[in-house]
């Protein structure tokens, strides 16, 4: 099976060079996967313990490591110092039966040994330590109890030591069974019901009083002694003392007496010596002060001198000074005027080109639209040249067109025209009477008179035609009349009657001619 597995990955590296590349690098992964998340560090105060895969468990201590994930596990166990309180919760009698109460206090740790932490690993693993401090309480307060009814109360008091000893040996078989090591176990208190402990107390006080006071009286007697031997002593030194005084004083009497006549002598000596010094001195202090005063003299004139320069170069450095300050500001004041004006000289000439500017602009855009106004009436005029021309054109041509139609028709054609058009205009003279309501007339005559003013009317409406038309109506229609009368023919011609337009009557109400 493992060669079948190898043959078909060889022969698939072999159809793919790129599958060993990729196959490695999923170990890679899979082996940084494993060590990201498979990482341990133990602290030096617990114990890192992995189990899973091996049969015996891997204890990691103060260094590093590696969890398979998913196939082992990872417990702590703390290692540090815990402390157990051991305490009597009931009178424990001891072996001269006097019930005692005793307060312990022990040290204790998981044991520094590979197999000290499996033990301990089996009973304390993943606790925390004042967990695992109450689990060994019970067992220590047993061994202490153990040790307690061994024990008199007189051994229990004076050797403590002892005692403390006696119950870490005791509880250390115990807690070697549980991977535990007793570092140190201390008696803190030992009580007793009926007090005999105080009792015991107190004839021991009694007693050391007994001495206390014994040997305070023998200290007394002893400083009397060595007082009263001490003032005596103290007496006949003091006495030696004076003696010795007595003499030293004579014998400093006379050493005083000889020293003050060999200092009377010598001060004789120095007062001569000194008064001729001192007239040496003051002879060479006169000198000295002449002298002095003479440099003094050259030296105030010198100074004087010196003094009047030094007024004369000042006074000139201040007149300099001025005279120079007063130039540099009137050199300012003229370059400032100057820098003044020629900014009022620039910013005047800034606003007339500003207003040039403005008034070209001005004018420019008047010209602009003084040019647009007269292209705009060029152009309206133009336009009503072309319609008033092409209007004028098609009148023309209408003229010529109804001239040539009137050549064509002749003279009939222009009765019947006319004829046909005579009642329209009869129609369209009389319609803005057929408009009024009621019409009052006073006076004869005023209804043929009314009549009239429609023939009137009318009969200029043809003559204006006749005389546009450049036709003799009246000739036309009197030849017309001629001609039809002498065939013997009829012409009908209707008018409206009573003011009406006569476009809803019947032809049969007119009148014939």
């Amino acid at each position: 099976m493992h060669a079948l597995f190898v043959s078909a990955l060889a022969s698939t590296a072999g159809s793919f060079p790129l599958l060993p590349v990729i196959l490695g690098g999923v170990a890679v992964l899979v082996l940084i996967i494993i060590f990201a998340t498979g990482y341990v560090k133990s602290p030096p105060d617990q114990a890192y313990i992995i189990s899973g895969l091996k049969k015996d468990s891997r204890i990691l201590v103060g260094r590093a490591g590696i969890k398979v994930p998913f196939f082992e596990r990872l417990d702590r166990l703390y290692l540090g110092q815990m402390t157990v309180d051991i305490k009597t919760e009931q009178s424990v009698p001891t072996n001269d039966f006097i019930n005692v109460n005793v307060d312990a206090v022990a040290k204790v740790r998981i044991a520094n040994s590979a197999e000290g932490i499996k033990l301990a690993a089996k009973n304390f693993l993943n606790m925390r330590p004042d967990r695992i401090a109450a689990e060994l309480q019970d067992s220590l307060q047993g061994n202490m109890r153990e040790i307690i009814g061994t024990l008199s109360l007189k051994d229990i008091n004076t050797d403590r030591d002892s005692f403390s000893d006696q119950v870490m040996m005791k509880a250390a078989k115990d807690m070697d069974k549980l991977g535990i090591e007793i570092l140190s176990c201390n008696i803190q208190n030992v009580t007793d019901e009926n007090g005999l402990i105080r009792d015991l107390g107190a004839d021991n006080t009694s007693l050391i009083k007994k001495n206390a006071a014994i040997a305070k009286a023998q200290a007394d007697r002893d400083v009397a002694i060595a007082k009263a031997q001490a003032d005596k002593a103290a007496n006949d030194a003091r006495v030696e003392a004076d003696t010795e005084i007595a003499r030293r004083q004579n014998e400093l009497a006379i050493k005083q007496a000889e020293l003050k006549v060999e200092a009377d002598t010598k001060k004789a000596e120095a007062d001569a010596a000194y008064e001729i010094q001192k007239q040496e001195q003051q002879k060479s202090i006169q000198t000295a002060t002449v002298n002095a005063q003479i440099a003094r003299a050259e030296r105030d004139a010198e100074l004087k001198k010196q003094n009047v320069e030094v007024t004369k170069q000042t006074l000139d450095a201040e007149i300099r000074a001025k005279a120079d300050a007063e130039l540099y500001r009137q050199k300012q004041e003229a370059e400032a005027d100057l820098f003044r004006r020629q900014k009022d000289a620039e910013a005047e000439r800034y606003e007339q080109e500003q207003a040039a500017q403005a008034q070209r602009i001005k004018a420019e855009a008047v010209r602009f639209a003084k040019e647009q106004e007269a292209e705009g009436i060029k152009a309206v005029g133009e336009a009503e040249a072309a319609a008033i021309r092409a209007k004028a054109v098609a009148e023309a041509e209408g003229i010529d067109k109804k001239a040539e139609a009137m050549k064509k028709y002749g003279e009939a054609a222009v009765i019947e025209m006319v004829m046909n058009a005579l009642p329209e205009i009869a129609k369209n003279v009389a319609e803005p009477l057929s408009k009024v309501d009621k019409i009052t007339m006073y006076g004869e005559g005023n209804s043929a008179k009314l009549i009239s003013d429609i023939v009137g009317s009318t009969t200029q409406i043809t003559e204006g035609f006749a005389s546009g038309m450049g036709l003799d109506i009246k000739s036309l229609l009197v030849g017309a009349l001629g001609g039809k009368l002498a065939a013997g023919k009829s012409i009908n011609i209707t008018l409206p009657e009573n003011g009406s337009s006569g476009d809803d009557e019947d032809p049969t109400d007119g009148t014939e001619v």
